[in-house]
Formats: structure tokens, sequence, C-alpha cells
């Protein structure tokens, strides 16, 4: 199909602080901080006063928490959400080119800290709970390992990951009027561990069985993890118009306008567009 390309005379160029890791860093620290104040928390008390689900301990101790996670939880979410589809560009078709390159850098920030949080809480923390549900025999579906797997750190990447796809989809016009395949997988196949989760307890409510992945009934979690990969793909979208983004405000190359991308985002996805702005 053939591509109109555009030309502008005088473009932008943005500076070198536009793109930094420091809010990526900044996040990824403040969530090692958090993880780390669970981790001190459940070895202090998760013994102690976790072990009875009938106790006014565990009830203080843990049932609280899991309750204040919860609140919280569905209030960070719907307020980020919410902000981020309410402040949406309206005007996607007049995008500048140096903007448009700024918030792809933006995008890959969200993605990192995206990443890091679903490493974290489908990695360690489940292979923690893991860990001590062989040691400790379950009274509930609340023991201290869950209300800090299942209710704090899934959520956390679920957050995280719903809030890049609605910023991708909201201020990028290769998103702005197509579904991303890879993407909507590497959001929605970890958020799929959340609902899995019933299923899990369902199983370990009727059935004794050791506590390892292998198990049939832990298989959901493992596949719903590996989907995470597909964030490859979505570099593997975008990186095309990135370079073409590039060559652009830099080097003055032609590019394809906003309109045309939202038009035929497919277009913009072709590695052969990006190495005929690189000729």
């Amino acid at each position: 199909m053939a591509q109109t390309q555009t030309t502008a005379t005088a473009v932008a160029i943005p500076a070198r602080s536009a793109f930094s890791w420091n809010r990526a860093l900044i996040a990824i620290g403040a969530l090692a901080v958090f993880y780390v104040m669970d981790q001190v928390y459940i070895k202090l008390f998760a013994v102690t006063k976790g072990l009875d689900y009938t106790s006014a301990d565990f009830e203080s101790y843990w049932m609280s928490m899991l309750l204040a996670e919860l609140a919280l939880e569905a209030i960070t979410c719907g307020v980020l959400w919410s902000w981020i589809w309410l402040t949406r560009d309206r005007m996607l078709e007049r995008l500048a080119p140096a903007e448009e390159l700024k918030r792809y850098w933006h995008l890959t920030l969200m993605v990192v800290v995206y990443g890091f949080s679903v490493y974290v809480g489908a990695s360690y923390f489940t292979e923690q709970d893991g860990t001590y549900h062989q040691t400790v025999i379950r009274d509930t579906d609340f023991t201290p390992s869950h209300i800090m797997e299942f209710y704090q750190s899934y959520p956390i990447y679920i957050a995280w990951g719903v809030a890049a796809l609605i910023y991708a989809m909201t201020r990028l016009p290769q998103f702005a009027r197509a579904f991303s395949m890879p993407f909507t997988i590497a959001v929605a196949s970890p958020l799929m561990i959340f609902p899995n989760v019933g299923l899990n307890e369902f199983g370990h409510t009727r059935w004794f069985m050791e506590e390892v992945f292998v198990a049939p009934l832990h298989w959901g979690f493992v596949t719903f993890g590996w989907g995470v990969l597909c964030a490859l793909g979505v570099w593997l979208q975008v990186c095309p118009r990135v370079m073409a983004l590039i060559n652009h405000v830099y080097y003055g190359k032609p590019i394809q306008s906003p309109a045309e991308v939202m038009k035929d985002p497919q277009s913009s996805c072709d590695p052969a567009a990006c190495a005929a702005c690189s000729a």
C-alpha cells in the first residue's frame, strides 16, 4: 500500500532530559522498598499471628490488612485509570512528532515498571506462597501468604498494566483506533492470574496436593504468567514508528502524519516503512 509521506521544515527537538530513566527507577525503587516492608511484616507475623484464622490476632493483623488492601486498590485503580482516560488527547491527528516520540518513551517506562511488578508478583511472591503452604496447613483461603500475594502484589501489576494500555490508546495514534494483540495479551494474560485464584482455592478446598507448579491446578498461573512476554511483540510493533520519528525529528526525514497512522495503524508497524525513512 502506498504511504503518504510528510516533511516538516522545522521540528522541535526534545531535551535529553525527556528521555531519562529516572521516573522508572524511582517507581521501581519505591515498589522495592514497599515489597521489602511486606517481607519484614510477613516474617514477623505470619507464624506468630497468622496460623489460626479464628483468633483475634488473625483478625487484627491479617484480615484488617486484606480489607484495607482491597479498598485502596479499588480506589487507586479507579482514580488512575479514570484520570488517564479523562485527560486523553482529543487532537491526536495534530500530535507533534517530538511530543509523540516523548510519549513513546513514557510508555516504555510504564511497561518496564509493569514488567518488574509482574516478575515480583507472579514469580517471587508466588514461589514464596508455595514454600509457605508446603510448611503450614491452611485453615482458610485468606492465609498471610495469600493476602500478600494474591490481594496485594497481583493488583499492583494489574494497575500498572491496564494504565499502560489505556495510556497507549489515548496518547499514541498507533494505538488509538486499533487494538494491539501483543499489548492486549501482555496485559490481559497476567491479569487472568487473578481470577484463576478462585479456581486455585476451589481446588485446594477439595483436594490435598503438594504446592508445586507442575500440579494441574497450578498450570493456569504458569500459562497466564508467561503471557507477559508478549511485551516483546509490542516493541516489534512500535520500533518502526519510533525509528521513523527519530529520523524525522533529528534528521528531517519524511514521515507519516499522525492522521495517516490513525487511518492505517498497520502501516506504521511495517519494518519496510522504517527502512524507507532511514534510507
